[in-house]
């Protein structure tokens, strides 16, 4: 399970312990693009887009894949603690 926090433009994630943090630019009200601050690998340094699909009181489902690769796009669920 990953938890993160959003604010002024970027995001903090806890996965497993470890701490990373993401630059997001918003593309319109359902879509935006994640940028890692500090990759470590090539593949982290490749951006991530999200699109945002359905959304409940507490919850949304999401859409993502690596910009440039939109036949792998997966599937995923937020919900607000």
């Amino acid at each position: 399970m990953s938890r993160f926090q959003r604010k002024d433009g970027f995001e903090i994630e806890n996965f497993n312990g470890k701490i990373d943090s993401s630059k997001i630019k918003w593309i319109s009200n359902c879509e935006f693009i994640l940028t890692k601050l500090n990759p470590l690998t090539n593949q982290e340094k490749r951006p991530i887009k999200v699109k945002i699909i359905s959304t409940t009181e507490d919850s949304y489902t999401f859409e993502y894949s690596l910009v440039g690769y939109s036949k792998e796009t997966k599937r995923g669920v937020v919900e607000k603690l």
